[in-house]
């Protein structure tokens, strides 16, 4: 495999768990984070990655998501793969989110899926025998809500908005999906930070037990790969059965 991948959130999680399978692949790699993920980029390296670009970019900023592209562009002349990992969480009951914490939320994880997305389906080519890939990551919460946490929740629905639309818009040169993953065992997302009244929900799924992220890493490179030929504008679940559509 010798695809053009850019990784964004690639410093830590689901990011760099994403970034280290692709380079088992062989893929050319451009990692982004808000700061430089020189961790994941050497991790890549190590693993088989021919080519590692690494870039510090705020993806809510669209003058640091325009330089991103630019450099990928310069770097490897176009994009096969966008797999967007970044993002941030917020947990607070309604009347205790301040609408700056709602908008930086909203910033983050939904502004910066339309900047990223856009400036990097500029940069693909595709086609219908074989076409581009962009893989969102978005939220089992998109699909079911929760309580305390409506910021996320909805940046995480509009992610699924963008993704539909886009799926249409593109194809069948590209194609556009989802993944929703459930309860991770991530910085972000792990046990550690939770509050114990969020834990014991996360936990009362089927599986009963928090997923890891190599779990949604394999996912995405199956989305990636001639597997995932069949499969647009679609929302797959990394989630131990907390959502059963």
């Amino acid at each position: 495999m010798s695809a053009r991948v850019l990784v964004t959130g690639a410093h830590r999680g689901i990011g760099s768990a994403c970034a280290c399978a692709f380079a088992r692949a062989g893929a050319r790699l451009a990692l982004a984070d808000i700061r430089s993920p020189e961790n994941t980029a050497e991790a890549a390296r190590q693993r088989g990655a021919v080519e590692v670009l690494d870039l510090a970019c705020d993806v809510s900023d669209a003058n640091a998501v325009a330089v991103m592209g630019e450099a990928v562009k310069t770097a490897f002349g176009g994009l096969d793969l966008l797999v967007h990992c970044a993002g941030i969480i917020h947990e607070a009951p309604l009347l205790d989110t301040p609408v700056a914490d709602f908008d930086r939320v909203i910033t983050v994880n939904l502004r910066g899926s339309f900047l990223v997305g856009k400036t990097a389906i500029a940069l693909m080519e595709g086609g219908e025998q074989a076409p581009a890939r962009v893989i969102m990551i978005a939220s089992d919460m998109a699909y079911y809500g929760r309580e305390t946490f409506s910021p996320y929740v909805a940046s995480k629905h509009g992610v699924l908005g963008l993704v539909r639309s886009w799926a249409k818009e593109f194809a069948p040169r590209i194609l556009v999906n989802a993944i929703c993953p459930g309860p991770i065992d991530t910085e972000m997302l792990g046990a550690a930070n939770m509050s114990a009244e969020w834990r014991k929900k996360e936990l009362a799924i089927p599986l009963a037990r928090f997923g890891k992220p190599e779990e949604v890493a394999e996912l995405a490179v199956f989305l990636a790969g001639s597997g995932g030929r069949y499969f647009t504008g679609q929302g797959l679940g990394v989630n131990g059965g907390s959502v059963m559509p």
